[in-house]
């Protein structure tokens, strides 16, 4: 029930790391692949310098150079590793092969070559550059570059047990992919294991590549059922010998979600409660498996995992811990005193220390300069819908202040270099389009004052065509919504109303970024067919608007948040140039669980709905997101039932279409069927479109796309009429 991010099919975009900016280690210079060569560019001059070549990359014998998806280099920098002729893996395309060249001899060779072809995952060097480790059919490797020597670490690897990497639920909910980490020495390895030879199968049906219908299993644990048991393992690379490291708790009961070696004697560990209202941290020794509790806390509805340095869609593995005074001390982001903020905890427990201060949010941390005793981060205190950088002292003692210049309101985000004195800054809102520039830091000036965002403005600029506005309901809650009226706007008439929603905790819609009140689905223009085009952000959406903002949804998703919706419409709806009998939602995942459940409980104002992908009942997704936002059905269940749009099919009134792929492996197909069953069961007449063996993001297949967008706008167009009256 993820949010599908806007982009050309609201499906969540790929970071394609071979054509970012990747810093050098020393902070003066970055990486780029350009038309198929890494070059390397050094500041401030900006001198570009290939480190790779086409004929570099190019293996012996072939015609074509290898097609860089992503790529990194030994600790030393001698040794670059490439990823190519990539396969996808539910989200990402994170299996492939993998080659490695050496920068100094120009010798490019493969490595899993034992394996099958575009089967390797997670490749990657030893620090000390003699070994690369990865993952191959649910087991993991270790290979001597020298003599291509392979070591089997694991041999037990398979569908249902797995390591290295992680089942389907810990992979969407967790962001868990990489399951591998060297230790600091080379000498180790640990990685993850997942047992899920006790969670069901959900079976998804392929008709349409065979005459006989195809069985595609996917090990699912739904609302309800126990999580997949995990374990972590560290194995010495000479003896092959695997230590589990013993972390207290059933295993069926809990998670662990984040692991980091500190120094080759210690690993810290993320244990999470199946609720995941408790968060316990664990020293613990690789060499006997010994584990110390060393921080914990709790919260009454759930404590968000992800940290805020974490890019949840790209390959590499991300920091969970960040380490200060020597691994004495580590960075953990809470939001225990009502606002998400990063403290400083002594592993020994002796010590914490709240860095950032004040009634805001951390969106996300960019630098941790420790250096300078610096911290900088994203934030956005006086309006939740931008985003600026600001700084503050690391020991806690300093002012927070805003780094992003004056008179740039919107989205600012910065990607800032290792020694903390160069950055690349972007900046965009609702009617600019990104740009972006090279800056040297702490003073934020343009490296190029022609190249720079300030002299680029004018031309990237458009029309103001969305507005910001704030609506208050008869409960007294305020939220942020933006509008796109109609070309030719005439307030003395009235034109019809479209809601985009999505509601859940996963997702906010209200953001000023460019693009912003688009809808690529819709095969005209909307405006200057004659809608009103809105979206709100309810409570529960993860706004910055604090801690009781988002967690007041805790076990009210398909409630709290549909009344917030409807409130918000209704006073809307009083606007003199809105018309109320030309009213319509629409969404996509849980979007679409909101579309429905608007449609089934307040009749009386939206008129035509739109549901794609939706979660009609919250018992058939799955158990890491449902139950952290709603409790074990096990023990509330009344609430499960009560915000699944299912309950309240039989309320229906208005024009609905239900739109969802029978291969849908996040929000099952069997959603869609027990929709329509209760719809039949009272009478309800409705328009239903499967599309066969397409996934969440229906986007597979010819012609999908321009099916499914001419499907939806010629329904909002005959069921709610654009236009003024």
């Amino acid at each position: 029930m993820k949010r599908i991010l806007i982009l050309t099919l609201f499906i969540a975009p790929l970071l394609i790391q071979a054509q970012a900016l990747r810093w050098a280690p020393e902070g003066n210079a970055y990486y780029r692949v350009e038309e198929g060569e890494l070059n390397r560019y050094t500041l401030p001059a900006n001198t570009k310098t290939t480190i790779a070549s086409k004929a570099d990359l190019t293996p012996a014998g072939a015609s074509q150079s290898l097609r860089v998806r992503n790529y990194t280099f030994s600790q030393d920098q001698s040794k670059l590793l490439v990823f190519t002729n990539t396969q996808k893996v539910w989200r990402l395309d994170a299996r492939g092969d993998y080659w490695v060249l050496d920068l100094k001899t120009k010798s490019l060779k493969q490595i899993g070559q034992s394996r099958p072809a575009a089967s390797l995952m997670f490749a990657k060097f030893s620090p000390d550059g003699t070994r690369a480790a990865y993952v191959s059919g649910q087991n993991v490797y270790v290979e001597d570059l020298a003599t291509g020597q392979v070591k089997a670490i694991t041999i037990d690897g398979n569908r249902k047990l797995i390591n290295g990497t992680f089942d389907w639920a810990y992979e969407e909910e967790f962001a868990c992919r990489d399951g591998i980490q060297w230790s600091p020495d080379s000498k180790q390895l640990s990685f993850w294991q997942i047992d899920a030879r006790q969670i069901r199968d959900f079976y998804m049906i392929n008709n349409t590549d065979s005459v006989y219908s195809q069985i595609v299993p996917v090990e699912y644990p739904t609302a309800g059922q126990t999580p997949s048991p995990a374990r972590i393992g560290v194995a010495d690379i000479i003896s092959g010998n695997i230590t589990w490291l013993a972390i207290p708790g059933d295993p069926q009961q809990h998670y662990l979600p984040r692991m980091e070696w500190n120094n080759a004697g210690e690993i810290l560990v993320q244990q999470l409660n199946r609720k995941q209202n408790e968060s316990k941290i664990f020293s613990c020794n690789p060499q006997t498996g010994a584990a110390k509790l060393v921080y914990s806390e709790k919260d009454e509805a759930w404590i968000d995992l992800l940290s805020p340095w974490e890019n949840v869609y790209a390959l590499d593995y991300r920091h969970a811990f960040r380490w200060l005074n020597a691994g004495k001390e580590f960075l953990w982001v809470s939001e225990k005193d009502g606002w998400r903020h990063v403290y400083r905890i002594a592993k020994d427990g002796s010590k914490e220390t709240l860095i950032t201060k004040g009634n805001y949010d951390v969106l996300d941390i960019r630098l941790v300069d420790e250096k300078n005793n610096m911290l900088y981060f994203l934030a956005s205190p006086a309006n939740a819908t931008q985003k600026y950088l600001y700084k503050t002292r690391l020991d806690g003692k300093g002012e927070t202040v805003r780094v992003s210049p004056a008179g740039q309101e919107g989205t600012h985000d910065y990607s800032i270099s290792p020694s903390g004195a160069f950055a690349t800054h972007s900046f965009n809102n609702s009617f600019t389009k990104p740009v972006t520039e090279l800056i040297a830091l702490p003073k934020h000036t343009a490296l190029n004052e022609k190249e720079s965002i300030q002299a680029r403005l004018p031309q990237a600029t458009q029309p103001k065509t969305v507005e910001f506005f704030k609506v208050k309901t008869e409960e007294g809650v305020e939220m942020d919504g933006w509008m796109v009226k109609p070309a030719d706007f005439d307030a003395s008439k009235k034109y019809p109303v479209v809601f985009f929603v999505y509601t859940e905790p996963w997702g906010a819609n209200v953001r000023d970024v460019f693009g912003v009140g688009g809808n690529s689905l819709f095969t005209g223009d909307m405006a200057e067919e004659g809608y009103i085009y809105i979206s709100i952000d309810n409570r529960g959406t993860p706004a910055p608007k604090g801690r009781a903002w988002r967690k007041s949804i805790y076990r009210k998703i398909g409630v709290i948040n549909i009344k917030d919706q409807a409130l918000a419409a209704k006073e809307i709806l009083k606007w003199p140039f809105t018309d109320a009998e030309r009213v319509a939602v629409w969404g996509w995942s849980g979007g679409g669980s909101a579309t429905l459940n608007l449609l089934f409980q307040y009749p009386e104002i939206y008129k035509t709905g739109i549901a794609v992908a939706a979660v009609a009942n919250q018992l058939t997704y799955d158990n890491i997101y449902q139950e952290r936002y709603m409790g074990l059905p096990q023990e509330n269940l009344e609430d499960f039932v009560n915000g699944s749009p299912v309950t309240h099919a039989k309320n229906l009134k208005g024009n609905l279409l239900y739109i969802h792929g029978t291969g849908d492996d996040n929000v099952h197909y069997s959603n869609a069927e027990m929709l329509v069953n209760e719809l039949i069961r009272h009478g309800k007449q409705f328009q239903f479109m499967a599309y066969p063996n397409r996934s969440h993001g229906i986007s597979e297949g010819e012609g999908t796309f321009e099916h499914l967008s001419t499907l939806y706008s010629d329904y909002l167009r005959k069921h709610c009429p654009p236009g003024p009256r």
